[in-house]
């Protein structure tokens, strides 16, 4: 490869070179860089629009090189029924931290799926209990699939309740997945009697109104609350993260855009009732689940810092393989 070409690399080629399960070790990794102070707080800008909205995160990272990355993603959530096009869809740029290069451009919703996914399984792996297995997933979308397959890297899962508020996803889900992985998924449409049942709750939702209580959860229950992304969107009950230990990707986006900034808005939660930041229990600084009662909480809004660390995993492979199309930004 020419030092003056940038790669071009599809959602095809992106999930040729990257799987789940080096993805999980590259996210807990840029986590515990991070907790350890070897990195830069990653940044968010958010943007509102019709139906929907943009969100740009950037984010440094030194593994074998040092990158950075840059991730614009339009989150649409009608686009399915109104367009038949991806609800979430954008790229991802990944440049040389030293000198500003572009490296590659690559279409982003596969990082977003499968580092989303390995966050929920590094959370997991610290915080839910390592008999875990039962699990109720909520969202029964790409996001939701990808959750499960995460899991089940980590926890011993024998049984899964899928709900959606579309119990045609439900279905289809337990339909596919129950092919695909040696485990009983089961659709579901009363998630409280599911969720008493359960070791593991995940939620992947849309919502913009929080759907799980305090009262569905059973004591000793690890919950990740995916979907809560930006200002309007809620998943859990203030009063339920309020009663749990609570652990953040990033603690102060996650107090600006996650399930956590409607806890703080209401009153019930402040900045310093969070447990602590991811990176700190994997590096090591604080310890995880203290008790097989104590219901844990992982507020994962994504952050920059796991796109850069699974673009870099992508980039080195086609480098090495060979794989991408090449193009020159300055070419005359």
């Amino acid at each position: 490869m020419n030092d003056s070409d940038t790669l071009l690399l599809n959602r095809a080629d992106v999930a040729a070179l990257l799987t789940l399960e080096e993805c999980i070790t590259a996210v807990e990794n840029a986590f515990r860089e991070h907790s350890l102070g070897r990195t830069e707080a990653p940044r968010v800008l958010g943007m509102p629009s019709i139906d929907g909205g943009f969100h740009i995160k950037a984010a440094l990272l030194n593994v074998s090189s040092p990158y950075f990355a840059a991730k614009l993603n339009g989150n649409f959530f009608r686009n399915s029924e109104l367009f038949g096009m991806p609800n979430i869809q954008g790229v991802l740029v990944l440049c040389d931290a030293r000198n500003g290069f572009p490296l590659a451009v690559m279409d982003s919703i596969e990082i977003t799926i499968l580092r989303t996914g390995a966050a929920t399984a590094v959370a997991a792996k610290y915080l839910a209990r390592p008999d875990s297995r039962a699990v109720t997933i909520c969202g029964c979308g790409n996001q939701g699939r990808v959750q499960l397959r995460a899991l089940s890297k980590v926890l011993p899962i024998r049984r899964v309740y899928a709900f959606d508020v579309n119990g045609d996803q439900a279905h289809k889900l337990a339909s596919e997945l129950s092919k695909e992985l040696p485990i009983d998924i089961e659709p579901v449409s009363d998630l409280s009697a599911a969720l008493h049942e359960s070791d593991v709750c995940v939620t992947c939702t849309p919502a913009r109104k929080f759907f799980l209580s305090k009262s569905d959860v059973a004591p000793g229950t690890f919950i990740a609350g995916v979907g809560a992304d930006n200002h309007d969107k809620q998943e859990l009950d203030p009063r339920l993260l309020a009663s749990g230990k609570v652990v953040a990707d990033i603690r102060e986006q996650c107090a600006e855009i996650g399930d956590l900034h409607h806890a703080v808005d209401e009153g019930v939660m402040s900045l310093d009732d969070v447990y602590a930041e991811l990176g700190e229990i994997v590096a090591g600084l604080k310890p995880g689940r203290a008790s097989k009662e104590e219901i844990t909480i992982f507020d994962s809004t994504g952050t920059a810092l796991q796109d850069v660390a699974a673009a870099a995993v992508v980039y080195e492979r086609a480098v090495k393989l060979g794989l991408g199309r090449r193009f020159c930004f300055q070419a005359s």
